[in-house]
């Protein structure tokens, strides 16, 4: 009789179990790849945003949009509108793409740092509605003379008003946020939880997240974009007088144990 070839009960799970093996070592690497496109798509859109702030300042006299003034017609989202053909995907991270507000005006149960800000409606925004994961420095705008002293407690005569200033390396221009703009000051408090939303004047919890394992995208004022980590965000010049030596940078004086718990495995700066 001719004896019929198959697996064995034994040998199949010897073969499964080399399979969950090789799965188990293989996600984490496929994981970090995924990510690492991410990251890389993520800097691929900032570099384009750069491109339309400087188109837009070169057809406006070397000036950055107004960011204040009729609803929200002059802020960015409305004045780059004719640079980005209104592609809703550019103003988001690839890490961050859906809005915790729907088409129908609900609000997402859960959110968090990958979650985009919006969905916004009215004067200055989109019929469908405008939502981002990305924020403009406010200190890089141009309002008018009749908010040239203060807009929203903050003093706009700080502001940088066009590109190509002295030192515009460390003068952050666009970047990863919970907010489509941000005003940081030298004395904003690090978020207690990395999920923290932002809240008041306390803007530099708007882009203290950690969305490219440790820290976050940015432009800036020389047209260039890298990762900043989140400890460094207190030592760039925001705006002109900003101090770079604040209370939450070694400079000045700020140690280790100072910063929130989910924070501390972070470079100090």
């Amino acid at each position: 009789m001719r004896r019929s070839k198959a697996f064995t009960l034994i040998e199949l799970l010897v073969v499964i179990a080399i399979i969950a093996l090789l799965m188990s070592i293989l996600m984490p690497a496929l994981a970090r790849v995924r990510e690492q496109a991410r990251t890389v798509s993520c800097r691929a859109n900032l570099r384009q945003w750069n491109l339309f702030f400087s188109m837009y300042t070169e057809a406006h006299d070397g000036k950055f949009q107004a960011g204040v003034g009729s609803g929200h017609t002059y802020h960015w989202m409305n004045t780059l509108r004719p640079y980005y053909q209104n592609d809703h995907k550019i103003r988001c991270c690839p890490t961050a793409l859906k809005p915790i507000v729907d088409e129908h005006g609900n609000t997402a149960p859960v959110w968090n740092v990958f979650s985009a800000w919006g969905r916004f409606w009215g004067e200055g925004y989109a019929p469908e509605g405008d939502w981002g994961s990305y924020g403009i420095n406010g200190w890089v705008e141009n309002p008018p003379a009749d908010y040239a002293t203060v807009y929203e407690n903050f003093d706009t005569r700080n502001n940088w008003r066009t590109p190509g200033v002295r030192g515009a390396a460390y003068v952050p221009l666009f970047m990863d946020a919970l907010r489509f703009n941000i005003f940081p000051l030298p004395t904003d408090n690090p978020p207690e939880v990395p999920d923290m939303a932002w809240q008041g004047t306390q803007h530099m919890r708007r882009i203290c997240i950690d969305r490219h394992n440790g820290g976050s995208n940015m432009a800036f004022l020389d047209w260039s974009v890298r990762k900043v980590d989140l400890k460094e965000l207190w030592t760039l010049k925001w705006h002109k007088t900003y101090d770079t030596a604040g209370p939450w940078t070694m400079a000045g004086g700020v140690s280790p144990s100072d910063w929130p718990d989910w924070m501390s495995r972070y470079r100090d700066f």
